[in-house]
């Protein structure tokens, strides 16, 4: 049998999901023998241009990360959609937008000037920001940054999601197996290596159903009990509203999840549901000792919509509404 064409790439992302699948170890011996690299720019010599003289559908899968950020990120998405049979949105920022898309809360303008010029430990005297190209004799041309982070699926048809930043090694090598055995999930199935049920779950920590702390504690404030449930003790946890398949890494760490394997099946905005798990946690108490314990959450939006904020009713509201989601929503201003 001629061995299936693979690819894979990275747009608006840090590269942790190349680090996954290098991850796959003695794997890749395997991989080998079933599946030709014929375009991996991050690990191997190619260019767009290897790309660009591909006949449509000649590549069997791509494996794409990163979310859409630059006017690059959008060309290549459409140019791998149009040349693959099977395009995977691999990770968060390609499934949800991740991180990046947390930018969208002000703005590219306000991401290029936060960097450049107010960041600390910045030194730019001259107030200069990046331009979209040089005054030299090889001119050199820049992509320029998209008004907002968008997922992959938001911008080309995807046929299917490996989420986690960066995914689990194992449910890579999971994912990549379904893919070359049993070819696309059906319609409506489209998660790929991921266990079905939610983190919470399959947590083996210990839980009485209820939260009575006065505020909310930052993991580097204080070091969690180890058995005990993390809302219970006063810490965030999107484990109720995340998806399982990452082998509960972080909570065997003792950290709470942070909610990178996205909502479960029949969740539509991840952050509004850990907000409803934390909000639930209290029931029975006085409403002022909740707003107190509430109000002592620092940036809401970063807590609750770290990695879902660019695929959110939130973000929706705020680009229908032509305005910026500070105006819709409590204490939004970015952690520094």
């Amino acid at each position: 049998m001629d061995k299936v064409k693979l690819a894979v790439y990275w747009a608006g992302a840090c590269g942790g999901c190349d680090i996954a699948i290098v991850e796959l170890g003695e794997h890749l011996l395997e991989l080998a023998q079933v599946a030709d690299i014929v375009f991996w720019p991050c690990a191997m010599d190619f260019k767009l241009a290897d790309v660009e003289a591909m006949s449509d559908g000649y590549i069997d899968i791509t494996l794409f990360n990163g979310s859409i950020r630059t006017d690059e990120d959008l060309h290549v998405a459409k140019l791998l959609r149009s040349r693959s049979r099977a395009l995977i949105a691999f990770g968060s920022c390609a499934t949800e937008g991740c991180v990046p898309g947390l930018s969208n809360v002000r703005g590219s303008d306000y991401a290029l000037e936060r960097a450049y010029l107010e960041a600390p430990g910045t030194e730019n005297t001259q107030g200069m920001l990046p331009g979209r190209a040089s005054n030299l004799p090889d001119s050199l041309h820049l992509p320029g940054l998209r008004p907002q982070v968008r997922a992959l699926q938001d911008v080309v048809t995807v046929d299917a999601f490996v989420r986690g930043c960066p995914p689990n090694y194992e449910q890579v090598w999971k994912a990549i197996n379904q893919l070359l055995t049993e070819g696309l999930p059906r319609s409506g199935e489209r998660l790929l290596g991921v266990d079905p049920r939610s983190l919470c779950d399959q947590c083996p920590r210990v839980r009485i159903g209820k939260i009575r702390v006065p505020r909310f504690k930052r993991i580097h404030e204080a070091i969690p009990d180890s058995e005990q449930c993390f809302l219970e003790q006063g810490f965030i946890c999107a484990g109720p509203a995340t998806h399982a398949g990452c082998s509960a890494a972080c909570i065997k760490a003792n950290m709470p999840c942070r909610g990178c394997y996205g909502p479960p099946e029949g969740v539509r905005d991840q952050g509004s549901a850990i907000l409803d798990a934390v909000v639930a946690g209290f029931a029975g108490q006085n409403d002022a000792a909740i707003q107190e314990a509430l109000a002592s959450i620092v940036d809401p939006i970063g807590t609750f919509y770290r990695y879902s904020y660019a695929v959110s009713l939130l973000n929706q509201l705020a680009e229908h509404r032509n305005a910026q989601p500070e105006a819709v929503a409590v204490h939004a201003e970015p952690k520094r």
